[in-house]
């Protein structure tokens, strides 16, 4: 009797060929990455006008461009751990719906107060989405195209960023009153995360998730058949779940691995968040000041603003896309912080140079080139690849959590900075913080092609069973699977009928 072999989830997952699949849920995650970005830098430029219209000093700008930062680091936490407790899928919808009261609440402020309130609650949802989404999509992926997926969804960041300097052009160009521009500009968030309501309802809890940690591998591989159209079918066997106890946050923190691991993830991004929220969030300023101080208005800046990461910052996210998983997720990453780090040196040794528009252009865009290609796409994607599936959420949150306390600092202390070192000051430190990051970066094990389970030493799935003519075959799911399938489909159509 013939004999043939269906894999089980994580199998079927690593080895799938890229398909339709996989874009729906680079799209899905990737639209709230597009609001997580456009929502913390266009800030910076709304934040001017703020400023003007109510006369806010330095410190309470700062504050206003920084407040969503520190939300961020609470949220990655808190929604990092639920994530892993009651499920990615779950975790989801709250999220946007903090992302849609955030931007409303912070359009129709009427005081700083009620400002920096609605900024928190927004940062609170954008730092939860950031474990969310990376994990959800990892573990989505195949094995051998996982770094250019998950970077998919975070090189949205660029045309969040991009959406957010355009929008203010066309506002400001259009001779809107400023004190609409500001408002506008913030409400302009809800529409992005309005949509992830939408489209993170119609996508699946993670099969990984589901056949790994809550044990239940029938539902699982109904759930994969169904979200790929039947391009991926999984025997829907009993997946090697976690030991008992390894899904407490104890386990992460005791195992010395594990440790060492997440010391490189969380303090690798810290470091590289400082320097590049503090330029990024800050760069109107710094543009500003090379281009002559209060010479060039708002509206010029951010034209350059938006040249300058068009230019140098795009194409870096998606060529770290493409060459990721050829170079490798950690070389990538030392190589960018090399490459960025010496621009910013360069900028702070190199005499007059912030007084030269041309090349200090350069050297500001060079650094961005290799922010995006190197550390700030792949902190995003190490960090949901190198831990077990139980904590993989908790500990993508604590690594983008502290992150977002970097990101924070650099934002609040850069302006600060700047006026008592000087821009070129500013970037030497920044340059030193890049060197702490290739340090940090050696503790961290390459994950490029290799599997999930091998790259966290999770016990390897259960070994598919041997199929017979009345066994698992491919175009034969097992009743188990056919019975989970068929619960799926009534509660999809239940919900359907509450408008769910």
């Amino acid at each position: 009797m013939a004999e043939s072999t269906t894999p089980g989830i994580t199998a079927a997952l690593d080895e799938a060929p890229l398909s339709r699949f996989h874009r729906r849920a680079v799209l899905t995650s990737g639209m709230g990455f597009f609001t997580d970005a456009y929502d913390l830098f266009i800030v910076g430029a709304a934040s001017t006008l703020i400023a003007a219209q109510w006369n806010l000093s330095t410190a309470q700008t700062g504050l206003i461009n920084s407040i969503s930062l520190l939300a961020a680091f609470l949220g990655a936490f808190f929604f990092g751990r639920v994530a892993d407790l009651a499920g990615r899928k779950r975790t989801y919808g709250l999220l946007a719906i903090l992302m849609v009261v955030g931007a409303l609440a912070s359009a129709f402020a009427p005081s700083l107060a009620w400002l920096l309130a609605a900024r928190f609650v927004l940062g609170v949802g954008v730092g939860g989405d950031y474990p969310v989404s990376a994990v959800l999509m990892t573990e989505y992926s195949n094995r051998s195209n996982r770094g250019k997926l998950v970077g998919l969804v975070f090189s949205m960041q660029a045309l969040g960023t991009m959406a957010g300097y355009a929008a203010g052009l066309i506002l400001l160009g259009t001779g809107v009153d400023h004190g609409l521009v500001w408002r506008l500009l913030l409400g302009f968030g809800a529409i992005p995360a309005a949509c992830v309501i939408y489209l993170r309802h119609k996508m699946p809890e993670s099969p990984r998730f589901t056949a790994q940690v809550r044990g239940d591998g029938a539902a699982a591989a109904a759930h994969l058949s169904s979200y790929t159209d039947g391009a991926v079918l999984a025997s829907g066997a009993a997946e090697a779940g976690p030991a008992a106890g390894t899904s407490r946050l104890s386990s992460l923190l005791r195992n010395r691995r594990h440790l060492r691991t997440l010391l490189g993830t969380a303090g690798a991004w810290f470091v590289f968040d400082y320097a590049y929220y503090g330029n990024s969030v800050s760069a109107p300023l710094i543009v500003k000041s090379v281009l002559g101080g209060g010479t060039h208005s708002l509206t010029q800046t951010l034209g350059l603003n938006l040249i300058v990461f068009t230019v140098a910052a795009a194409p870096g996210y998606y060529l770290a896309t493409v060459y990721m998983d050829r170079i490798g997720h950690r070389r990538l990453q030392l190589i960018g912080f090399t490459f960025m780090g010496l621009a910013f040196l360069l900028i702070g040794v190199i005499p007059g140079i912030t007084t030269m528009v041309l090349p200090f252009l350069i050297l500001f865009g060079i650094s961005y080139f290799f922010a995006e290609f190197g550390p700030n796409t792949t902190t995003f994607v190490m960090g949901a690849e190198v831990f077990p599936t139980a904590v993989r959420s908790t500990a993508h949150g604590i690594a983008s959590g502290f992150a977002k306390v970097g990101a924070f600092i650099g934002v609040f202390l850069f302006p600060v900075i700047q006026r008592n070192l000087g821009t070129a000051g500013a970037l030497e430190l920044s340059a030193g913080f890049s060197l702490l990051g290739v340090l940090l970066t050696l503790l961290v094990p390459e994950t490029a092609g290799r599997s999930l389970d091998e790259i966290s030493a999770e016990p390897a799935a259960a070994t598919p069973v041997a199929a017979t003519a009345d066994a698992v075959t491919p175009d034969a799911p097992t009743p188990a699977v056919v019975a989970a399938a068929e619960k799926i489909a009534v509660e999809g159509a239940r919900e359907q009928s509450i408008g769910i």
